[in-house]
């Protein structure tokens, strides 16, 4: 479905998962797109790197890029999945701290690069878009806190279960098969985004396998039985 699916600001829907572009007037968009210059980068490539200084933000126009921090300790976790009319490195770049994450491409991605100083002098000449921005980040914290909430009285079992079928809405593409995840993440990455060991995730992709609930390819997963998935989520409260 990547290669498919409509630029995301063209939907008329408004809710927490809208991205940026989407949440501006026409003139608006045209403006601040115009500020910058295009910017591509192939799949796998890194776009920004934790800790580096902040020069520009980039607003993603097409194709999808991970978001990935590494803690003290080592640990990896997945962020977020950030894709066609998001705004990437805002945060840093209003700050004038470093990046707090890693955002690497998963797919081909095309972007437009906007210099952190244009881009904090455009937020002030437009105040209609600074409060966007200023409500996106508020979406995505709240968003956050969500999460953070359900996940605590969730295993890693059904964490895991709901990540899959959050993917299956937003990054499946149905085959004979079954439901294949159009986005390519590691074990690690699954790891990082339910709160656990890599080592962990394995044995329930091989459990899930087992049961054929899923069947795996190299960072690619096919969904054979979302409805299982739906069944592990309610088992807790069965």
């Amino acid at each position: 479905m990547a290669g498919g699916r409509a630029r995301a600001w063209d939907d008329d829907g408004f809710d927490d998962r809208v991205p940026f572009l989407a949440r501006l007037e026409r003139e608006d968009r045209v403006a601040l797109l115009a500020i910058g210059r295009p910017l591509h980068y192939q799949a796998r490539t890194v776009l920004m790197h934790q800790d580096e200084p902040s020069g520009h933000v980039l607003l993603l126009i097409r194709g999808w890029t991970k978001v990935t921090a590494i803690a003290a300790n080592g640990y990896e976790a997945l962020l977020a999945l950030r894709g066609p009319g998001d705004i990437i490195g805002e945060g840093a770049a209003l700050s004038g701290r470093h990046r707090s994450a890693t955002v690497t491409a998963l797919e081909p991605v095309e972007s437009i690069v906007i210099e952190q100083g244009r881009f904090t002098a455009f937020l002030g000449s437009t105040p209609r878009v600074a409060l966007q921005l200023l409500g996106l980040a508020t979406d995505r914290q709240r968003s956050t806190d969500r999460r953070r909430l359900e996940w605590a009285a969730l295993t890693v079992r059904e964490r895991l279960a709901v990540l899959l079928l959050e993917l299956v809405r937003t990054h499946g593409s149905r085959t004979e098969e079954g439901i294949e995840l159009a986005i390519g993440l590691s074990q690690q990455e699954f790891a990082g985004s339910v709160g656990s060991s890599r080592e962990a995730v394995a044995r329930l992709l091989k459990e899930l396998r087992a049961r054929q609930v899923v069947a795996t390819r190299r960072r690619r997963i096919v969904v054979l039985r979302p409805d299982v998935l739906r069944r592990i989520i309610g088992e807790s409260s069965a």
